[in-house]
Order: C-alpha cells, then structure tokens, then sequence
C-alpha cells in the first residue's frame, strides 16, 4: 500500500512540474522557469533545515523517554480509558497510546511508526478493519494538539510575528475534531455490521 501512495505521490510531482514547465513556455520564459526552480528547491532545503530541529529534538525526547521505561508507563497509565473506546486493545496499547501523545506535540512524522505498528497489532487478519481499528484511524486523524510544534516551526521559519498565535485555536479544534471522529466511529461501528 505504501508502494502505490509513495508513486502516485511521484506522478503528481512530475504532473505538477510539467504543467509548471509547460506554462513558461508557452510564456516563452525560459529563465523564468530555471529561476523559479532554483528558487523553490533552495525554499525547500532551507525549510527543511529548519524543521528538522524540532523534529530531531522530539524524536530524541521519544527515545530518551523510550529507555528510562516511560512509554511503557503511558501505555499502563492509558490502557484503560482507550480500552473503554477500543475494547479489543490487546497488546495495541503501547503503540497506540505513543502514537497519540506524538500527534498531541504536534509530531506527525514521529507518530508514524507508531500508527503503523498499532495497526499491525490491532489487525485480525481477516482483511477488515476492526471497530478498534476504525476508533485507532479516527483518533490519528483528528489528532488532538496541545503544542503544533510543526506548524509552529513552519511559521517561524516563514518570519510570522506570532508563530505561537495558533496553540489555543488548534487546541481547541482539535479536541472538536476528536469529540466528532469518536462519536462518527461509535455511530458507524453500531450501523455497519
């Protein structure tokens, strides 16, 4: 699966780029196009540069609190609220609960493995997704946020004069999105049978 959405995501760039290209020819900017180019790769570099930082010091944060035994303290503190929502947890739990404290520091990239992994665990192999599955996929994507460190990072970077300005409004969006997905999850769980 990760195959197909990884080259389709590569045809969409080469779309993108040729219809880009293609639009300075027909202007007949040829320079135009090598600057704009230049441009977009020396912004993308450099964004990614500064990105990188909060990334890395999260991740080490993850893996320091990985060793000293507290993820597997959050994942005892957490198995019995998410079991109240997901009640075939099993050994999901760890993953699981890792996976929604990266996205509450805002570190989708960092949740990632951790989705994948409480995925793989939550799966009964019978080639549906399980009501536990549903809840799991629909909490990741309504991920609450309590510090959006990526995107406060992205507005530092991008010179915003408050980069911190958007913590409480995407708190509070957040956890409406998490009300709507677990009470969507609940309500489809009991409908599709």
């Amino acid at each position: 699966m990760y195959a197909y959405f990884s080259g389709m995501m590569n045809w969409v760039f080469v779309i993108l780029t040729a219809i880009g290209l293609a639009v300075f020819a027909a202007k007949g900017d040829g320079e135009g196009a090598m600057t704009a180019l230049a441009e977009g790769t020396g912004g993308a570099l450099q964004l990614t540069l500064e990105l990188a930082g909060p990334f890395m010091l999260w991740s080490g944060l993850f893996k320091v609190a990985e060793k000293a035994g507290l993820t597997e303290s959050l994942s005892r503190l957490m198995r019995k609220p998410l079991s109240l929502l997901m009640p075939d947890l099993g050994d999901a739990a760890a993953p699981v609960s890792l996976n929604l404290a990266a996205n509450f520091f805002g570190l989708g990239n960092a949740a990632t493995p951790f989705g994948i992994e409480a995925v793989r665990r939550l799966d009964r192999g019978d080639g549906r997704a399980s009501d536990s599955m549903a809840m799991f996929i629909a909490l990741n994507a309504s991920a609450v946020e309590l510090l959006p460190t990526s995107v406060i990072a992205v507005r530092a970077a991008c010179g915003s004069a408050d980069p911190y300005g958007i913590v409480v409004p995407t708190f509070i969006a957040s956890l409406a999105a998490a009300f709507a997905a677990v009470v969507s999850a609940k309500l489809l769980g009991k409908v599709i049978k």
